[in-house]
């Protein structure tokens, strides 16, 4: 198969890969990104620096670490603010990743602004992490949650999502890029959409962030959560942008040192944002791992590597779509770096495990997607996830793989 045209000429993915230490150290076909990236060296010299000669904890000391390391930490906050064009360093709040930044969303604001009659439209698409925790605060407020339906190919069925916006909906929580198929949402119209009816719109970004160019202001949601292990930083790391005027609004979600204002046993008052939602001693070198992450992806050219991605996707969905028996689920238009398949009379998990023994790593079941497995018809796929350091000729190696693994088990 012949290699992709070189239509970015800005973008040498040799360049970028060889600031990857594992590739240099492994010899292996890694197409696992979407659960999570590879680091580049200049987030492990971050944090390995932060540890060395920094480390103390923020916000707390006068002494010259303390000093140095809450700059450190902050000037990451700025750097994530920079990364989603926020208006302010103030509106990003720091968490574990997109899973706590939408738990915290959705127990304080949906705490405060759900119960009887109000509705949480979600759509089939979405990741257990924006489903489990709507659940759970409907139970405990008494909302009702509304499901948008996908078509067949795995885009949102737009006509649906606009016949169950209504005067009920007080949240529209929905992600912008499909984990599992990879489909593409259009977070702007979207979002209107729930501003017409007086909703909030809450956007899930653990794979928007990485394959999109992000812009809160220009997207129009008022909440977006996104991973730092996505984009190529830490694990544990992760930030919740939200409109200053919802987060000020918001209760605390957890209490404790750093949160507040004034404490006295007949009560407390609370800190200003961020702070308000950031209890306790944070992750510090997380952080600082967090900003050098965004800030080496910006450095890229975010419009070539994602010209580059489509080209490396298209050439990928070309060679699975040759490969005898296979069948990719998720087809929407426009779509992100995911390629799902299922090959038939081979489970996905005898996939992946043949897959591995041949130096190829995919990610296998239900994605943490499971009832848009049961919508596309199937149990589980096998997942085939690009990164800013794939290569053609990586998904060549994965259709030929995914050849011998079919001869085998069609004798």
């Amino acid at each position: 198969m012949s290699a992709v045209p070189a239509e970015v000429p800005s973008f040498d993915v040799e360049a970028v890969r060889a600031q990857f230490p594992i590739f240099a150290e492994r010899d292996i076909v890694f197409l696992d990104s979407a659960a999570s990236a590879q680091r580049p060296t200049a987030v492990l010299d971050a944090m390995d620096d932060y540890y060395r000669r920094h480390h103390a904890n923020v916000h707390r000391g006068v002494h010259v670490l303390s000093q140095e390391a809450t700059q450190a930490f902050e000037d990451a906050r700025k750097a994530v603010a920079r990364f989603l064009n926020a208006p302010s360093e103030r509106e990003v709040v720091w968490v574990r990743g997109t899973t706590e930044g939408i738990n915290l969303f959705a127990y304080s604001w949906g705490g405060a602004n759900l119960g009887p009659g109000k509705e949480v439209l979600l759509t089939e698409l979405e990741h257990h992490s924006n489903i489990v925790p709507w659940q759970l605060v409907a139970q405990r407020t008494g909302a009702t949650i509304r499901v948008a339906r996908v078509h067949d190919d795995g885009s949102l069925d737009l006509d649906d999502v606009k016949a169950k916006l209504t005067e009920r909906t007080a949240v529209f929580a929905f992600n912008h890029v499909s984990n599992s198929l990879g489909t593409v949402n259009p977070v702007k119209r979207l979002s209107d959409w729930a501003h017409a009816v007086g909703a909030v719109a809450m956007v899930d970004g653990a794979q928007g962030a990485v394959h999109e160019l992000v812009d809160v202001q220009a997207l129009g949601c008022d909440a977006y959560a996104f991973s730092g292990h996505k984009v190529y930083g830490p694990t544990g790391s992760g930030a919740l942008w939200a409109k200053a005027e919802l987060l000020e609004a918001m209760p605390p979600w957890q209490g404790g040192g750093e949160m507040i204002a004034e404490v006295a046993f007949e009560g407390s008052t609370w800190a200003d944002i961020p702070a308000k939602f950031e209890a306790g001693t944070p992750a510090i070198a997380e952080a600082v791992g967090l900003g050098a992450a965004v800030t080496w992806l910006d450095a890229l050219d975010r419009r070539a590597v994602k010209a580059w991605e489509a080209d490396v996707l298209a050439h990928g969905t070309a060679a699975l779509e040759a490969v005898k028996g296979l069948r990719i689920i998720g087809t929407a238009p426009g779509k992100a770096g995911v390629l799902s398949f299922v090959m038939d009379g081979i489970h996905p998990q005898d996939i992946g495990t043949l897959l591995d023994e041949q130096g190829i790593a995919v990610r296998t079941g239900h994605h943490c997607t499971q009832p848009l497995m049961k919508r596309m018809g199937v149990p589980a796929t096998a997942r085939a996830s690009l990164g800013v350091y794939t290569t053609p000729g990586e998904l060549d190696r994965l259709a030929e793989a995914l050849e011998r693994i079919g001869r085998i088990f069609g004798g």
